[in-house]
């Protein structure tokens, strides 16, 4: 059994990899380049500004899962035990994939972590939050309904505004610039730093920390 179940939001295939709406998927390939290894220490390759599924093994439930230990805890004991996923499904369906990992790995909604990109923060910054509205967002939409609830932690990343009259749903379909992507790279680390505070600290440190000005 996990103690957390981390989940990157974004939907799947090469078509894909590489939008704004994936985000949260990139932040979990981070956390596996960090930790699948068992070291701890980010590779010194480039931060991927992609999804990636490297580490991650298929699980019935639609969706690619590997279990980690983010971190260590004073007195030097492993960190906490943490699955982290990237559905397969597409983002206005991430809701029952999850809600089966969820239940496959005995994890309350009150320990389900969504990392998920947001058009209303501004460019790169990092916030958390427990429970709340889903901003129209569909795949915690989709999350919400499939649990009944809408309390879960988030992970909310910004991907920017639309330019111009330019619909958000078409907005968050298209890959970052490639004068962003250095930026978007520092972002992903800083979620997942944020990650692993939020499962190791709580909600509280967390913010306190990544919501400074």
């Amino acid at each position: 059994m996990s103690a957390w179940l981390v989940v990157g939001l974004g939907n799947p295939g090469p078509r894909y990899a590489a939008n704004r709406h994936n985000v949260g998927a990139f932040v979990v390939g981070e956390l596996v380049r960090r930790y699948a290894g068992g070291s701890g220490s980010p590779p010194s390759s480039p931060v991927p500004v992609t999804t990636t599924l490297d580490g991650l093994k298929a699980h019935k439930a639609r969706a690619h899962v590997a279990s980690l230990r983010l971190g260590m805890l004073p007195g030097g004991a492993p960190g906490p035990a943490v699955t982290v996923a990237v559905p397969t499904a597409y983002m206005n369906e991430s809701g029952g994939p999850v809600k089966a990992l969820a239940l496959f790995y005995s994890v309350a909604p009150q320990q389900l972590v969504v990392i998920h990109d947001d058009i209303d923060l501004p460019f790169g910054a990092i916030r958390l939050k427990f429970g709340g509205g889903e901003g129209g967002h569909n795949g915690l939409r989709s999350l919400s309904s499939a649990f009944g609830t809408r309390d879960y932690l988030r992970v909310r990343v910004g991907v920017g505004r639309p330019p111009g009259r330019m619909d958000p749903a078409d907005f968050v379909l298209r890959d970052f610039t490639a004068a962003e992507r250095p930026e978007v790279a520092l972002a992903v680390v800083e979620a997942a730093d944020a990650v692993e505070m939020l499962v190791q600290q709580g909600l509280v440190a967390a913010q306190q920390r990544f919501h400074a000005p």
